[in-house]
This record gives structure tokens, C-alpha cells and sequence, in this order.
């Protein structure tokens, strides 16, 4: 027997008819309306507010796994481009750098080696460049084996797909091998292979292992992705490095190939077609109206790009890989130059330019008649100059309606006649001069009330006391007993690194002409017309950039079309370039020479901020007493494929304020990421910086890594100065201070700067007392006698050129 289940009927769910307007939602009426307005024929977008049915829903999920097929054929499909110049026995071949970290590495022995496990044979150089053919997998490797120094294996590293970084099983990792690690890893790089050397020499057998496993964590330090450390002196594993080699799709390095480059088999010097280097077109297509970067020599321009027939693969080295000029006359013209070439010119024309320098070749003749500091954007007391020397006077109780004659008839006296005594009669007839105002004197920022007016002494006295100026023996003496006693405390505290200390016979309106006040370091508008008489001589023909990540990626999408494509082997042909650099090419000693394609505007000069962290063993040389890296100091930088002998300013990263105001830096500290500002030329993109200090001995100590941030020759350096003084006499919020400037005058000029403290108070000049610099101050309240008074002074400092580095 079954039992019925029974249940209520519902009461609170209204079952609404669907074909009734009346309840329908907005989103439905539209998405009805919608339909009926369609076009037939075209499939539109329905509304995602509504409900799909399952078989809409199956139909979203059918159309996600069509999305994702393309998306999966679209990246094989570009995988397939950019290894389809590797493909079959005439492709070209995969460059491969042999990179030894130890002192008792042998790169030649360890081609060898290599090549030995797959019966190969060649003439494997001390150090050069060796081409051999892989028959088991159809491809060819080209070897380069630099020596062991830091600036031909960067430039081997710079242009290989695959790095190989031979370590030793008996010797560690010396710090030069260590400089190249962190220099080759700043720099980027490829696809990376470990192998070992000696290991054979491991005794007890067993031990073999652990020495394997103690370097493979030794280089997972920098390199986290690599997976095994292979011995050379295993057939099989060493096989498997040279099927890696062939097989592995090289990652490439982002910044290089951006751009087209070719490493140079042959070079050829002729009088009558100059410089011819033949290779193979790598990265981007090259392109004629381009310009050629040669590393060491400068850019140049390309008169023609040729065709290359393919040489017949030999085991040797570059040397016999050269082509009969009667080849190469025959050989087909694949690119010229149009007329729309790059110039080599790097600065802007005279010409577009005179105008402004001729406005600005002369300091302005009213900067000396300026009787106040710069504080923001405005003179303080220019606005009335001969107010100045012109004595205070009350103001004076008038009848309504007098004017300024009848009032210099009134005396004094009569002010209090009876025609005054009225009091709504009397009124105040000078709009311009109010009694409770600050007095001229007092300066812009004005006085407090009549109480701070009439502020009593230290000695609580309510009389104000008279001032009297010390002998000048004396004054000399006691500055240097203060400032010898507060040396040490500076040094402990460092709270003002930007402290400077006048001498009393020097003048700081003279001393510090060129500075300014900020109410706010960030907010404040810096005026920049004060600035243009201490331009650089070429300040204003430099290149300017707008919107630099807009440009950029204009300037990069060009690039993508249209060139010689990769892959083909090209003989390019220079213009006015230097028979040198084919005598030091065939002269050999291991440097390889490339071509680095630029792109456009990447030659002309503009003011570039690079960022710079600095490593560890320059804080650990720093921390240890060695002298920080001041700021002009001489660096070598390598940015992309320049490199360049620099003298930076630094500044504060992170950004600037709304004025684009950033604070200079004296000195590179380490532990925090510095920007340094040069001029140099233009790079699109965030190419890697590598940053060297050249050492007494010949030698390159690593200072850092960075990258390019941008072109901006609005952001403004800002350099810092604090003038501090002493609080000589304290009563509430008003303060006697000395020590800060040394004559009335001083006083007088930096009167409208604000005052702060070490402690956080604000305060203003109030008046000047005596004739050593004395003066009083009010501050927003009581202040320590321990305490320092200070003020922020600014001016702005230009960044230096940059030169070829010929090294």
C-alpha cells in the first residue's frame, strides 16, 4: 500500500503569466525588444543579464574550446616562425657561448668533449668561433669561445641562443667567475646547460655524486630552472647535452629580439664599397633606412643589403668561411636605402633651435636687482623693491573722505580734535594698510598676535631686552666650539644629510644664488625660467619625448613588417666606416663583432633616467669603509647593445609629485634602487642596464643592475642643501637662533623660506637682531633647547653626456 505524500499548496510564490507585460522585468523587455529589432542574418550579442538555457550554456562551452584551439594553433604557429630559421642542413646555425667559471676550465676541451660523444670531429680554436654539422639531427651549432675576460664573453653571451657554463669538480667558483655570472645574468640571457669538468678525479667514486649535487645548488642560485648539472667526461650525458642543444626551442633574450642583429663570419674592407659584413639576419627583419649600432664603434648607415649565397658548412673557424668578390658582385641587391633614411645627426638643427638659445645665451639683468629668495614660483619683496629702504610708518586715523594731499596737512597733534571724536565718522582710509597686519618687515608669511609681539624673555621678563652683538673674536671662537661639539652627533644621527655649514666671512645670498625655496618638495611648482641660464649648451636640441609609452609601442610595432626576413644570409654593406674594425676583426684574440639594428630615433640624444639597485658586494664593500659612489662619478653602463662610459646624477625612485620634482642623491647608498639621470641616446623598451666601476688595475667591479625607464627631460633634479642654526634664547613659541647666517643681510634675503625643526615644528623669520645673523623666529610651538632650526634650499642640477665605451 502506498501513501500519499501530501503537501500545502503555496501561498507566498506568485506563478506570474509570462505573456503579461505587466510583470515582466526591464532586462526582459529589452531583451525582447532586442529581438524584434534585429537584423535577420546577424548573429548579435544577447544580453548577459539573461538566463541561458543548457543548450546555450553547451554552446558557450563548445565555443570556449574553439577559443582555445586558436589559441593553441596561433602560438604553434608562431613557435614554427621563429625556429623555421634553425630548420634543415641550410638553415642557420644556433649559436652557442662556452662560458668556463673556474680558473682550471679548458672551453676548448670542453667542445671537444662534447663533440666527442657524437664521434664528431673539428678544429676546435683556443678561442673563436667554430661552425659544425650535426647530421643526427639536422642542424648545425656554431661555437664561440671567448676568453676568459668580462667584455668578450658579455658580447658572446649577448648573441647566443644557448649558453653552456663549464665548472670545474677541484676548484670553486673564483670571484671573476662570479662577476661573470651576475654580469651575464643582469645583462640576459638565454637558454642556459651546466656542465662539469674533472670530475673523473673524484676520489672515492661515491663522492662523485655529492660534489654534482653541492654545484647544482651552487648555480640554482642564480639560475633556479636548471634541473641537472651534466659531466662532460659521461658519453651519455653529454650527448644529452647536444640533443638538447639541437631540439630545445631557445627562449631568446626579450630586448635583442625586438630588434634585427647579425654575428659577423666574414668582414671585408674595400676602398671602393667600404666596410662588407656577411651573416645571418637574426631577431626582426632588417630594414635599410635603419641604422647599424656597432658595439665599440658607433652607429653608421647601411648603402646596400645584399644576398648571400650559403657556404658549404665546414668544420673551421670564421676565417675560411669568407666569399670571392666575384660571388658577391653577382649577388642580388635584396634592400636600398630610401629617403626616408635615419640621419646620423643626434641633436636637433641649429637652425629650428637659435631662437630660443639666443633668449637665453645671457644671465637676466634683474636677478641682481632681486632683493629676496626665490619660494616657489614668486620673489618675495619685488613687488615693492624700494618699500624696502623706505621706514615704517603707522597708520593714521582719518576722517572719512580725506584724501591723500589733505591728509599731509593734518598734523599728529590734531589728530585728536574734536572733529575725530565721533567715533562712526572715523574710519580707515588706506585699504591697502591694516594695523593688525604683519608689518613689512615681518615678511610674507606675517606675525602672530600681540601676544608673540610682546613674548617675554627666557628670564621672564615682561620687557623685551636689548640686543648687543659679541666682539668678532669671540663670535669666530664659539661657532667653532659648537659645531666641534655637534660633529659627532651629525655623524651618528644623519638625519640631515644635506647639511652645509658657511663659513662667517662667507656670504649665503652669494654662496647660494642659484637656490631656492619649496613650501612642499612634492606639490610645489618649480619655475623653470629661473633655470635657463644654467642650461647645458645643447639643453634645448636634445630630443624630446611626450608620451614615451605611446611612441614606444609605435616605434616597436614598426618593426614587425617589412626587412630582410630572419633568417637570410645578407652581406650589409656601411658607409663611412673606419678600416680599423676590419683589422681588429682579423686580428682576432676571441671578440666576435655583431650588427645590432636600431630602431627609429634610437640614435638621437635625449635625457634618459635609468634605474640602478646596487648589489651585494658593493653594500658589503660599502659597509666594510669604502667609500661610497658619489654622484658624477665615472661608471661604465651597458644598455642593450651600447655601451657607455657615463657620469650619472642620482635621485630618488619611486616616482616624482605632481611638479615632477625629484630630490638629488650625493651618493649611490646601497640597499635602495637609485635613478640615474645621463644624457644618452634614446632605447625603446625596458632594456636591461649593467653598471661597472673601472678599477685601478685594468679591472671592471660590478656596481649594479637596472633597467631603461624612460626619456623625460621635464622631470627636474633637485638638489638639496640645509642650512641649520642654534636656538640661543627659547620662550614659548619664540625662539632667538644663531648660528644659521652670519649678517643682516642673509637674514634679510632668505626671510620668506619657512622654518623647520629636527623635531617636526614649522616656524618663519620673524626679524633679524643685530648685525652677526641673529634672529628672532615663531614657531607653532615650544621647541627643545636640543633641538635644530633649519631650512631647505634647492636648485636644480643638469645631467651630463655619455661617450662610446672603446673598450
Amino acid at each position: 500500500m502506498v501513501s500519499a505524500v501530501h503537501s500545502h499548496r503555496p501561498t507566498i510564490k506568485a506563478n506570474n503569466k509570462s505573456f503579461k507585460s505587466r510583470h515582466a522585468t526591464k532586462s526582459s523587455i529589452r531583451a525582447k525588444n532586442k529581438a524584434l529589432t534585429q537584423t535577420p542574418g546577424k548573429v548579435e550579442d544577447a544580453d548577459p543579464s539573461a538566463r541561458k538555457s543548457p543548450h546555450q550554456q553547451l554552446m558557450s562551452k563548445l565555443d570556449r574550446r574553439n577559443k582555445a584551439r586558436q589559441l593553441q594553433q596561433n602560438k604553434h604557429k608562431d613557435l614554427v616562425k621563429e625556429t623555421r630559421i634553425f630548420d634543415g642542413r641550410k638553415g642557420a646555425p644556433r649559436i652557442v657561448a662556452v662560458v668556463t667559471l673556474c680558473e682550471d676550465g679548458d672551453a676548448r676541451a670542453a667542445v671537444k668533449q662534447l663533440l666527442g660523444s657524437l664521434e664528431l670531429e673539428g678544429d676546435v680554436p683556443e678561442v673563436g668561433s667554430l661552425v659544425t654539422s650535426v647530421e643526427r639531427f639536422k642542424q648545425k651549432l656554431q661555437w664561440l669561445t671567448p676568453p676568459r675576460d668580462l667584455l668578450p664573453t658579455l658580447d658572446a653571451c649577448k648573441l647566443a641562443d644557448f649558453v653552456v657554463l663549464v665548472l670545474s669538480a677541484q676548484q670553486e667558483v673564483d670571484p671573476h667567475g662570479e662577476l661573470l655570472i651576475r654580469s651575464i645574468e643582469a645583462q640576459g640571457i638565454s637558454n642556459t646547460t651546466v656542465v662539469v669538468q674533472h670530475l673523473e678525479t673524484i676520489d672515492p667514486p661515491k663522492r662523485r655524486p655529492d660534489v654534482k649535487k653541492s654545484l647544482h645548488s651552487y648555480i640554482s642560485h642564480f639560475f633556479p630552472t636548471i634541473a641537472k648539472v651534466n659531466s662532460l667526461e659521461s658519453p651519455q650525458e653529454a650527448s644529452s647535452v647536444i640533443r638538447t642543444l639541437c631540439t630545445q626551442h631557445p627562449k631568446g633574450v626579450h630586448w635583442r629580439d625586438d630588434r634585427p642583429y647579425l654575428l659577423a663570419d666574414e668582414v671585408r674592407w674595400t676602398d671602393a664599397d667600404g666596410l662588407a659584413v656577411t651573416g645571418v639576419v637574426r631577431g626582426k627583419g632588417l630594414n635599410a633606412d635603419r641604422l647599424i649600432h656597432i658595439q665599440g664603434y658607433g652607429d653608421f648607415q647601411i648603402d646596400r643589403i645584399c644576398e648571400c649565397p650559403t657556404a658549404a658548412p665546414a668544420a673551421a673557424s670564421g676565417d675560411s668561411m669568407a666569399l670571392d668578390n666575384t660571388e658577391s658582385a653577382a649577388a642580388a641587391v635584396l634592400a636600398t636605402p630610401t629617403t626616408e633614411q635615419d640621419t646620423l645627426e643626434d641633436l636637433a638643427p641649429e637652425a629650428e633651435m637659435q631662437d630660443i638659445s639666443d633668449a637665453v645665451s645671457e644671465v637676466p639683468t634683474n636677478m641682481t636687482d632681486r632683493r629676496g629668495v626665490l619660494l616657489d614660483d614668486h620673489h618675495y619683496f619685488d613687488d615693492d623693491i624700494d618699500a624696502i629702504n623706505v621706514p615704517y610708518e603707522a597708520p593714521r586715523r582719518l576722517p572719512k573722505g580725506t584724501s591723500s594731499y589733505q591728509a599731509a596737512w593734518i598734523l599728529d597733534e590734531d589728530s585728536d580734535a574734536s572733529d575725530l571724536e565721533d567715533e562712526e565718522d572715523v574710519a580707515m582710509v588706506d585699504d591697502a594698510v591694516d594695523p593688525a597686519a604683519p608689518r613689512p618687515e615681518d615678511g610674507v608669511e606675517g606675525l602672530a598676535g600681540p601676544a608673540m609681539t610682546e613674548a617675554m624673555t627666557e628670564y621672564g621678563d615682561d620687557k623685551s631686552e636689548m640686543f648687543v652683538d659679541r666682539a668678532p673674536e669671540q663670535e669666530l671662537a664659539e661657532i667653532e666650539a659648537f659645531r666641534r661639539n655637534r660633529g659627532n652627533a651629525l655623524d651618528e644621527d644623519r638625519e640631515f644629510p644635506d647639511e652645509i655649514e658657511l663659513h662667517p666671512n662667507v656670504a649665503a645670498r652669494e654662496r647660494l644664488a642659484r637656490y631656492r625655496g619649496l613650501k612642499s618638495l612634492r606639490s610645489s611648482k618649480w619655475e623653470t625660467e629661473e633655470d635657463r641660464p644654467f642650461q647645458p649648451e645643447n639643453w634645448e636640441r636634445l630630443a624630446r619625448i611626450g608620451n614615451y609609452r605611446a611612441v614606444k609601442n609605435k616605434v616597436v610595432s614598426e618593426a614587425l613588417v617589412g626587412g630582410v626576413a630572419p633568417g637570410t644570409r645578407v652581406c650589409v654593406y656601411l658607409r663611412n666606416v673606419p678600416a680599423d674594425i676590419e683589422k681588429d676583426w682579423a686580428r682576432g684574440g676571441g671578440k666576435v663583432l655583431a650588427l645590432y639594428g636600431l630602431l627609429r630615433h634610437e640614435h638621437k640624444q635625449a635625457v634618459v633616467n635609468l634605474s640602478l639597485t646596487p648589489s651585494s658586494e658593493y653594500a658589503d664593500a660599502v659597509n666594510g669603509g669604502q667609500t661610497p659612489i658619489k654622484a658624477k662619478d665615472e661608471l661604465v653602463v651597458q644598455v642593450g647593445p651600447r655601451r657607455l662610459v657615463i657620469k650619472p646624477l642620482f635621485s630618488q625612485a619611486g616616482g616624482t609629485g605632481k611638479n615632477g620634482v625629484a630630490k638629488f642623491e650625493r651618493y649611490l647608498m646601497p640597499g635602495r634602487t637609485t635613478i640615474a639621470t645621463i644624457v644618452a641616446p634614446v632605447c625603446w623598451g625596458g632594456v636591461p642596464a649593467v653598471f661597472w666601476r673601472r678599477q685601478e688595475g685594468g679591472g671592471m667591479e660590478l656596481v649594479g643592475q637596472g633597467s631603461f625607464v624612460n626619456v623625460d627631460q621635464q622631470r627636474v633634479v633637485a638638489k638639496r642643501v640645509v642650512l641649520t642654526g642654534h636656538p640661543f634664547k627659547i620662550h614659548r613659541k619664540l625662539v632667538t637662533v644663531r648660528y644659521m647666517f652670519f649678517n643682516a643681510e642673509d637674514v634679510a634675503w632668505f626671510k620668506a623660506i619657512p622654518l623647520f625643526t629636527k623635531r617636526g615644528r614649522s616656524g618663519f623669520i620673524k626679524e633679524s637682531l643685530g648685525t652677526h645673523g641673529y634672529f628672532k623666529a615663531t614657531f607653532d610651538g615650544k621647541i627643545n633647547p636640543q633641538d635644530a632650526v633649519a631650512i631647505s634650499l634647492y636648485k636644480r642640477v643638469f645631467p651630463r653626456g655619455s661617450e662610446e665605451f672603446r673598450g
